[in-house]
């Protein structure tokens, strides 16, 4: 282990994070009812140019209005390249109430870019008094991303949660698909007659865990576009549960129940990590460093890996 230990992520449920537009207040009692541990409201890409103010005032109205439970509540606001997001931040925190957990930062592509809405939040959290301080979660939705996520998981104390957003991301790599998340078409490997279908965004995805492991940051898998396909999503969320990440987005309510699913640890796997720590906690008392639990070797780093599925699993039921 290195000197300087890596820190912990915020310990919250981030099993399922369910986006719904800002243009739409009808459906918002149904976010805040639905069994998402994150609701990000959307001022961004789902919200056409004319209806970005009508969005941004039924947001605000709704951090208060709304019993949002104990779910942590985002809202996306639009990219910095817009002429939308000083006002998304400013009015959130004058009007929104002390309600609102999260701004969610679109297309961030250095860390000079959470450092402008750091200080325009930091300033007007002076101003206003706000006790709360806003937490931030961003996209990596382009090259310049990609190519600067570590320096941009470091960028500020405020980050808490960093997504891939894969369609923006992809037009953004020239990548040659439109699909938004799971296998493509012309992504594969031919041997001895047949096809294989590889993850080609595998490498994005290892590079955003080990990015936010590094800097106590809570990485989590983006969209998967076709919500009538389950299985391909069941199959995303495990490749992406399997490589660290700590949940998905759902885009549909239907996608919801599959991500807790598959990110909430089986009774199977929670039940066999205490059998992995109470075996070590023996071995230790016997002076060994290592024993053996079902037929494989297991050590200090088994303890690790089942310490991770145990406070997982008691975080959740709490």
């Amino acid at each position: 282990m290195s000197f300087r230990i890596q820190p912990t992520p915020v310990a919250r449920p981030n099993r399922c994070q369910l986006f719904g537009p800002g243009s739409r207040p009808a459906i918002f009692e149904k976010m805040a009812g639905s069994a998402a541990d994150v609701i990000n409201l959307d001022l961004e890409d789902s919200v056409a140019p004319s209806d970005k103010d009508s969005a941004r005032e039924n947001v605000i109205k709704a951090i208060s209005d709304v019993d949002w439970g104990s779910k942590t509540l985002s809202v996306r606001i639009n990219g910095l390249d817009s002429p939308y997001w000083y006002r998304d931040v400013v009015d959130l925190l004058e009007k929104g109430g002390e309600r609102l957990d999260q701004i969610m930062i679109p297309k961030v592509g250095c860390a000079a870019d959470i450092y402008a809405v750091d200080a325009l939040v930091t300033s007007i959290e002076a101003a206003m008094g706000r006790k709360k301080p806003i937490a931030f979660e961003i996209i990596i939705e382009s090259a310049a991303g990609i190519s600067h996520v570590e320096e941009i998981a470091a960028a500020s104390p405020r980050l808490q949660a960093m997504s891939l957003g894969a369609a923006d991301f992809a037009a953004s790599m020239g990548m040659a698909t439109t699909g938004i998340g799971g296998t493509q078409a012309g992504y594969y490997m031919h041997h001895e007659g047949a096809n294989y279908w590889s993850d080609p965004w595998h490498w994005a995805q290892a590079a955003i865990v080990a990015a936010c492991r590094t800097h106590g940051v809570l990485p989590v898998d983006g969209p998967y576009g076709d919500f009538s396909d389950e299985e391909g999503f069941r199959a995303q969320a495990l490749r992406s549960a399997t490589l660290g990440m700590v949940g998905k987005w759902a885009i549909h309510p239907k996608q919801v129940a599959l991500s807790n699913e598959v990110f909430t640890p089986s009774e199977a796997a929670v039940t066999e990590a205490r059998e992995i720590l109470a075996a070590m906690e023996t071995a230790k008392a016997n002076g060994e460093g290592a024993t053996v639990y079902k037929g494989r070797l297991v050590d200090i780093a088994s303890i690790k890996q089942a310490e991770v599925i145990v406070r997982q699993s008691e975080m959740i039921a709490g």
